[in-house]
């Protein structure tokens, strides 16, 4: 009879991953049962990672731009050559007027902005998705919401899980008094209130005139869930396949506050081929 191989040994206990776990929250904010959540809400905080990956995100949407390669330099010049006791800027033909060269009125550049570079950052694969998992791990730490600017009641575990209820939500005013029942409206009169008109500038007149903080995030499992969070200031609704490392950590920063639906934790789960513990 053939002795069967010894069982693999059991990593030690520091190396182990536990499962976090949250409440299952009602309409009302009270608590209905226990669900544990994907294991990449136990990753450890990366914050360098997660700026990598927004700086990165943030590249990929840059529009080159540059001047025309013939600008400022359509001119008929010439060079009067050495010893004649002037500058050797080239000149207009017959003329003792300076053009074509950057040191003259209506030159080319010295170093304009040229189309063809490129903008975009690299970052790698596994980087990226450990970058989406230490933000998704940043959601469950209060303190860290704290330090966004988020207002937070006294006592409170994040993330906050609902159940399936909660992508019914299809009015502002049910979304209003849900958030009041769990004392984080305001949060969303911060946003309201912290929105301003940029100074002029280029922003400004290229349509980008007011600059809104932002506020709570709501995790749904598909789109056109949860409507009627959408327009509550500084409010984003994201559904799961969706969902990026820049919506968990707006500006590099992590620690959104977030709110999750109970199949929106199943489909992240699906979304990072993890099994149901």
């Amino acid at each position: 009879m053939t002795p069967e191989p010894p069982a693999a040994p059991s990593p030690p206990a520091e190396h182990r991953i536990p499962h976090h776990r949250a409440h299952v929250l009602d309409l009302e904010g009270k608590p209905r049962s226990v669900v544990p959540l994907p294991l990449a809400f136990s990753e450890p905080l990366r914050p360098d990672l997660i700026r990598r990956a927004v700086v990165a995100a943030q590249s990929h949407r840059r529009q080159p731009y540059g001047t025309s390669s013939t600008a400022g330099r359509r001119h008929s010049v010439e060079w009067s050559g050495k010893g004649k006791g002037v500058a050797r800027t080239p000149r207009l033909m017959d003329s003792m007027r300076g053009a074509q060269a950057p040191n003259t009125v209506g030159g080319g550049g010295a170093h304009p902005p040229r189309p063809d570079r490129r903008w975009a950052k690299k970052i790698n694969r596994k980087e990226r998705r450990l970058a989406f998992a230490s933000a998704l791990a940043a959601t469950r730490v209060a303190p860290l919401a704290a330090a966004r600017g988020h207002e937070l009641p006294g006592e409170v575990a994040l993330p906050f899980v609902f159940d399936d209820a909660f992508e019914e939500i299809r009015t502002a005013s049910d979304a209003r008094d849900l958030l009041r029942r769990l004392k984080l409206w305001d949060d969303v009169e911060r946003s309201r209130a912290g929105t301003h008109l940029r100074a002029s500038g280029r922003a400004r007149r290229r349509g980008r005139v007011r600059r809104t903080p932002r506020s709570v995030l709501v995790v749904t499992s598909a789109p056109g869930k949860a409507a009627g969070f959408r327009n509550l200031s500084g409010v984003d609704v994201v559904p799961v396949p969706r969902l990026a490392t820049e919506d968990l950590a707006p500006g590099g920063v992590a620690g959104r506050l977030t709110l999750f639906s109970r199949p929106a934790v199943e489909s992240l789960r699906a979304r990072l081929h993890e099994g149901t513990p």
